[in-house]
């Protein structure tokens, strides 16, 4: 949680860097305090060691690699950012800076990677100047969802830290999944008549993709696959039922206990 008065959130990135230097792969992190007031900047060096050798006890792989920071008055590079980097350059070679924007623009979480070099005036170092570099993100498919569901699940617009989302029910997600991939199939079948009627323009790419989605659909006769979608939905309610009833379970045997 970002300490009261400070604009932005910052923190140590852990990772593993290529035998060439050429790529940097970011694997784990942690927030670091600080402060920072007018020209004054304030990092937690023994936190930011202690934190380390907690991880290195983990995972000796890991090594830190950079740091990130969020948005500080919408703004991604801002003057302390030199003073940080440069705490960071004493802790690790050519040091990355990832910039973060957490107010969710365009319903998406924005990430942008920096490297920076000395701005030398007079054989002095003056300032750095960073330049942005290419990033990908990777991420594992619960990890995918659950921060769709972050942003997509608000009951309110994402105005405040306090704001929360929410689960639907199975059977509401299984409908709502249900209707995205009937409105991408109704999709892709418009294209496709439109391509034959001559309206539009074939696209061989597409074609392609189309086709390669086609091939990987087993052929099911609709009543074996009306069969099998039902026992699945079936094994689900169950599964569902079962958890409800061992909840109740449970907090009939936690009021039993103290009552006792």
């Amino acid at each position: 949680r970002r300490p009261e008065g400070q604009k932005r959130v910052i923190g140590t990135l852990l990772g593993v860097t290529s035998d060439d230097g050429s790529t940097i792969e970011v694997v784990n992190c942690f927030a670091v305090p600080h402060s920072e007031k007018q020209e004054e900047v304030a990092v937690g060096q023994t936190f930011n060691r202690t934190m380390y050798n907690l991880h290195s006890a983990v995972n000796k792989k890991e090594q830190i690699v950079g740091w990130y920071a969020t948005l500080m008055d919408g703004s991604l590079i801002v003057d302390s950012s030199s003073l940080i980097h440069d705490f960071y350059a004493q802790e690790c070679e050519d040091p990355i800076h990832l910039v973060v924007d957490t107010a969710l623009t365009d319903s998406t979480v924005g990430i942008k990677a920096y490297v920076s070099t000395p701005l030398v005036i007079a054989d002095e170092d003056f300032a750095n100047m960073f330049h942005q570099v290419k990033v990908e993100m990777v991420s594992s498919e619960p990890e995918r969802i659950c921060i769709d569901r972050m942003l997509k699940g608000q009951d309110a617009p994402f105005t405040s830290s306090e704001a929360l989302s929410s689960l639907g029910h199975e059977l509401q997600s299984l409908e709502g999944s249900m209707q995205r991939l009937l409105g991408m199939i109704e999709m892709a079948s418009d294209y496709v008549d439109k391509v034959v009627s001559g309206e539009e323009k074939a696209d061989n790419e597409t074609g392609r993709r189309i086709a390669d989605t086609l091939a990987s659909v087993p052929r099911i006769r609709p009543e074996v696959f009306d069969k099998i979608f039902n026992d699945n939905l079936q094994d689900l309610l169950m599964v569902s039922y079962l958890s409800s009833l061992t909840k109740s379970q449970l907090a009939i045997a936690e009021r039993l206990n103290g009552a006792m």
